[in-house]
């Protein structure tokens, strides 16, 4: 491996393109050297703009490629499964946007093929572990200074989402960043979930359930609601609170400005979408897993945040989660003891 990291980026949509910026003039100690997109047009005008970058036409090949040391893959979920097994036979880390893959059993099977290779090649792009707020809340909580968690409550809310979002997406795409965070909070996995169905909100598309609330029981028996609603038309908001047995804590205020006028009002700005709330958080995301990826060689782990593994949770999370909001009933999440898959 050189001493800059030669990046492929498969998938140039939004996010792909996102993180070619991003690692083209933010991220020390890598570039992009190979882009590729199913749209070939698309990938080579960007690769015409970044010094010593070309378009590939093929993901297999642009993974194979010796040219490159490590992937960065934002394409469509349902390309991940084969493109992450390919990641691992040519043993390339790869940086994977979620979901990990579209369904349970092959998330699972990509655990399994990373555990039976011995080396942590891949990396979940649950980019809020990164941000600075859930970090705080993180050392609060494994400090104790909040005693036992006990209740959690979120909400995620979006002004608008595409139109081909689905209520089941919402559950997958939306909810599926509340279980992570679940997850990496409270250190213990979800057993059960329910979604419960308020009254439409009559802005939503025609046919999406939402708002949706679901409810999170976790190993230990601890409590977490989350109100999910993607078409508010107002703002993008993201808050989290805890509370534990000697108080509580909450992220996501946006109380950077807080404005009090007459008539007895008060208010702030708050934060248009997810890439001004969260894109430090991505920043700080990249440049860590490309700083393990250059450093992984000794110790045969190649990330520095959510693996293989919490993808696989968070599928099995969502896969229950649609399963309620299609009965309205709480459903077990069914998931393998990870102590079954020695080095997963």
């Amino acid at each position: 491996m050189s001493n800059e990291l030669r990046i492929a980026v498969l998938g140039v949509g939004m996010m792909g393109a996102d993180h070619v910026r991003r690692i083209t003039n933010t991220i020390a100690g890598a570039r992009v050297a190979i882009v590729n997109d199913y749209l070939v047009d698309k990938a080579e005008e960007l690769a015409a703009t970044i010094p010593g970058c070309r378009a590939v036409v093929d993901p297999f090949d642009a993974i194979a490629d010796p040219d490159i040391d490590a992937v960065v893959l934002a394409t469509p979920g349902p390309t991940h499964e084969k493109q992450l097994l390919a990641c691992l036979e040519h043993e390339k880390p790869v940086m994977c946007e979620k979901p990990l893959t579209t369904d349970v059993e092959t998330s699972l099977a990509v655990v399994e093929a990373e555990a039976a290779l011995g080396k942590k090649l891949i990396q979940v792009g649950f980019m809020r572990r990164f941000d600075a707020e859930y970090e705080q809340l993180k050392q609060m909580l494994d400090a104790g200074e909040l005693g036992r968690p006990l209740v959690m409550h979120c909400a995620h809310r979006n002004p608008t989402v595409p139109p081909r979002f689905d209520s089941a997406m919402i559950v997958k795409d939306s909810l599926v960043h509340e279980v992570d965070v679940t997850r990496f909070l409270l250190g213990e996995e979800i057993t059960s979930i329910q979604i419960v169905k308020p009254a439409a909100s009559p802005s939503a598309p025609e046919g999406l359930q939402d708002p949706q609330i679901a409810l999170f029981a976790t190993e230990s028996g601890k409590h977490v609601d989350v109100e999910v609603f993607v078409s508010t038309g107002v703002a993008y908001e993201v808050r989290t609170e805890v509370v534990g047995e000697f108080g509580s804590a909450m992220i996501g205020l946006d109380v950077g400005l807080v404005r009090k006028s007459a008539p007895g009002t008060w208010g702030g700005t708050s934060t248009p979408s997810f890439v001004e709330r969260f894109g430090r958080a991505y920043d700080v995301e990249i440049q860590r897993w490309v700083d393990a990826v250059k450093g992984g060689a000794e110790s045969g782990v190649y990330i520095d945040g959510p693996g293989a593994w919490d993808g696989y949770a968070a599928a099995a999370v969502c896969a229950a989660g649609v399963k309620s909001l299609e009965s309205g009933e709480r459903v077990s999440v069914d998931m393998v003891q990870r102590s079954s898959i020695p080095g997963a």
